[in-house]
């Protein structure tokens, strides 16, 4: 079941997971013709998103929210649908060139079965990506367009247009590092600060606040409600990017894992934010944002999903874990919810603690 991997191309294994470097090199047209059938689990998928969607879309249909943000909402999600088919639709055809390339692997714990000898395409998180940067690039033309401006809460000079390329910019160039670091099996202590690289465009548009609000048992004694922390907070959005990012990649190995924890997680984080809407007129904004990101980012990860459950007919790479890492980051800063996000996380905080002796 792991999604360890013998990895065809050259290079040196990865140090923390379970891949291992088969001694063959070269790539011909037989690796192409003996490509595995990629299998669609459409049951498995549908009982997933019935679990994780149905509270979701419940709360949105039920909560009151404003009639231009709906309208919104509804675009973005529609759009969200037509980002889950074109994963669906490309993922077959980027395995066949990755494949072409000489990346794919072998799951090394499926050693001594016919699916043991299967060549599985790598790095189709890029495909993901991909499909998800075109649906949030085209949705910029609903929400921030003077034609098209379907909300008036929304203009088009609006200050979130800024932190809404900010977001795009940290999370592509997070794609391109993490295919980066597939291509080139970047070594551990290089591959933690990429995250604190692509995170730069995020932390230097951030216009919000920087206090923090003192917990009430000791307000009496320090004699302040809240603390601006300035650059300490900049630093700290920062470090959430790397840990965001390093923990999806590190809780992996098996198939479905990396994009099944990641599908869990951002579900959650639709949840919190339609409740939030309907609740504070404050943080409306901030949580409408989060979802425009979310909506796509989960279908397209539904449809990479599709692929990767087990038995997995395709291995996402690190290309994949990076780019979710770093979506789920720009929304808990950007959303003005890091503290919740980290709640999130909480089994990757767990996992962080217990491998602190390694």
């Amino acid at each position: 079941m792991a999604e360890g991997k013998i990895r065809r191309r050259s290079g040196s294994a990865k140090p923390d997971s379970t891949h291992q470097q088969d001694p063959a090199a070269g790539v011909d047209d037989d690796v192409v013709r003996n490509a595995p059938v990629l299998t669609i689990k459409w049951t498995k998928l549908a009982i997933l998103a019935l679990f994780l969607l149905t509270p979701y879309l419940s709360l949105l249909y039920l909560l009151p929210i404003e009639r231009g943000l709906m309208r919104s909402i509804l675009i973005n999600l529609a759009m969200s649908v037509v980002g889950f088919g074109g994963t669906i639709l490309l993922i077959p055809v980027a395995s066949k060139y990755v494949l072409r390339r000489n990346m794919f692997g072998y799951d090394i714990n499926k050693r001594g079965s016919a699916a043991g000898k299967v060549k599985v395409p790598e790095s189709l998180g890029l495909v993901s990506g991909i499909v998800f940067l075109v649906v949030a690039i085209l949705f910029q033309h609903f929400i921030f367009s003077q034609e098209n401006s379907i909300s008036d809460s929304y203009p088009p000079e609006n200050a979130w247009l800024t932190e809404y390329y900010a977001a795009l910019a940290s999370i592509c160039f997070m794609i391109f590092l993490g295919f980066v670091d597939d291509v080139l099996d970047i070594p551990w202590r290089v591959k933690l600060f990429l995250p604190s690289i692509a995170a730069l465009p995020l932390l230097m548009a951030y216009a919000g606040r920087t206090n923090i609000v003192i917990p009430k048992p000791l307000r009496p004694t320090l004699g302040f409600n809240e603390l601006d922390l300035g650059w300490i907070y900049k630093l700290y959005m920062g470090l959430l990017a790397v840990f965001c990012t390093n923990s999806i990649n590190i809780l992996a190995g098996v198939n479905g894992l990396e994009v099944g924890q990641t599908v869990i997680i951002s579900c959650a984080v639709l949840i919190h934010n339609v409740m939030q809407i309907s609740r504070s007129e404050e943080t409306r904004h901030a949580h409408a944002f989060s979802l425009y990101i979310m909506q796509p980012f989960v279908a397209t990860s539904l449809g990479l999903l599709a692929f990767n459950w087990y038995p997995s007919s395709v291995f996402v790479g690190d290309t994949y874990t990076y780019f979710a890492g770093m979506a789920l980051a720009v929304v808990g800063i950007l959303g003005h919810f890091s503290e919740t996000m980290l709640l999130f996380f909480l089994p990757q905080i767990l996992n962080f603690l217990y491998s602190i002796p390694q």
